[in-house]
């Protein structure tokens, strides 16, 4: 393990992008959405997804210098079609979008077909909220989530963010995936040589496994909730749910249709994945919507514990606590695969690698 200084973590990505000759603005956008999942802890979704969409660009399957349209709109909704950009590129034309659109009336809902993989959703949710405004962002993903009583994986983990604003500065912020767990908890299990809770993964066979690294070869996770019998089912329509409200709302590819997002995958094939974003102007409700959202987030914060060791914590609080620290040391810390995979890309791009500081 070692620290790498934040401007570092910005710095790298985005010499890596403009080394695959990605412009400028493009290549700063992924960065710092990058940058942003690590600088909360969500380290499935920074550093350790660079290579993927390296390999993206290197193959064809992602053209980052496109630019997003609008395909069709109206006063409060709109269509884009991402024209295979980055997933942060669609992103940002798409909320922006959608913000500009419930400041004019109240709402704005924007869907996108043909685009990438856009990190993490609060990130999105989040721009409209530091506007005073409350949003979703949702996006499907290559399939990874066995639906209840299957045994073969057709959904993404197809997350949900919602982000609302407070007083002062802080926010009701959601952020999770519909699957149990991600790849990534898989991973780090396996590299303990810990046994899976049940309710995570499916083997090669189809059946529950207590086993990381046979879960690592099936890539076949269970739905949020787990098993049936302990409400699966609940997390599998989560996930059905933002497959309606993005690929086949978009006209994106959907479930069952979309690539396996893997660093084999040498096709070329684009993604073609959708997103939602829904923002709307508290506004034009009942008045006092910040102050009643952060005496809820107070008052939750402030309930008796169960366990005096462990105070009960309102949605966004951990990832506020995460990056506060890391706003202040000035540095993220990275477990040594991903370092080892960053010198790698260095190399092969011939960019300055990270800066890293031993611990």
């Amino acid at each position: 393990m070692a620290k790498v200084p934040v401007e570092e973590v910005i710095r790298f990505s985005t010499d890596c992008f403009k080394a695959l000759g990605v412009n400028a603005k493009a290549a700063c956008q992924q960065a710092d959405m990058l940058y942003q999942a690590d600088r909360i802890g969500y380290f499935s979704h920074g550093l350790n997804r660079l290579e993927f969409y390296v390999n993206d660009v290197k193959n064809g399957a992602c053209t980052p210098n496109k630019q997003p349209k609008v395909e069709k709109e109206t006063v409060s909704m709109a269509w884009v079609n991402a024209n295979n950009v980055f997933g942060s590129t669609a992103s940002h034309f798409s909320m922006d979008l959608a913000i500009k659109k419930a400041k004019c009336s109240g709402v704005g809902w924007v869907c996108v077909k043909e685009s990438n993989h856009y990190g993490i959703g609060g990130y999105w949710a989040m721009k409209a909220a530091k506007q005073g405004l409350m949003a979703f962002a949702l996006s499907n993903s290559s399939p990874l989530l066995v639906p209840t009583r299957s045994k073969k994986a057709v959904l993404g983990t197809n997350p949900i963010a919602f982000v609302a604003p407070g007083c002062d500065d802080d926010y009701f912020y959601l952020d999770f995936a519909t699957t149990a767990v991600s790849m990534g908890k898989i991973a780090f299990y396996a590299r303990k040589g810990r046994k899976l809770p049940d309710g995570w993964a499916l083997g090669p066979n189809g059946k529950m496994t207590n086993d990381p690294k046979e879960a690592m070869k099936a890539r076949q996770l269970m739905p949020l909730g787990g098993t049936e019998s302990s409400s699966g089912y609940k997390g599998y329509g989560l996930a059905a749910m933002v497959e309606v409200l993005c690929g086949i709302t978009a006209g994106s590819k959907y479930g069952h249709h979309i690539r396996s997002w893997v660093l084999s995958n040498k096709s070329g094939g684009s993604a073609n994945l959708g997103h939602a974003f829904i923002v709307m102007d508290p506004h034009q409700f009942a008045p006092g919507f910040k102050e009643r959202v952060s005496e809820c987030l107070s008052y939750w914060r402030n309930m008796e514990p169960a366990d005096p060791k462990l105070p009960v914590i309102a949605p966004g609080d951990m990832e506020k606590l995460v990056g506060g620290k890391t706003d202040r040391e000035g540095t993220i810390t990275y477990i040594k695969r991903i370092l080892e995979h960053s010198r790698k890309i260095a190399k092969d791009l011939k960019v300055k690698p990270l800066k890293e500081i031993p611990l």
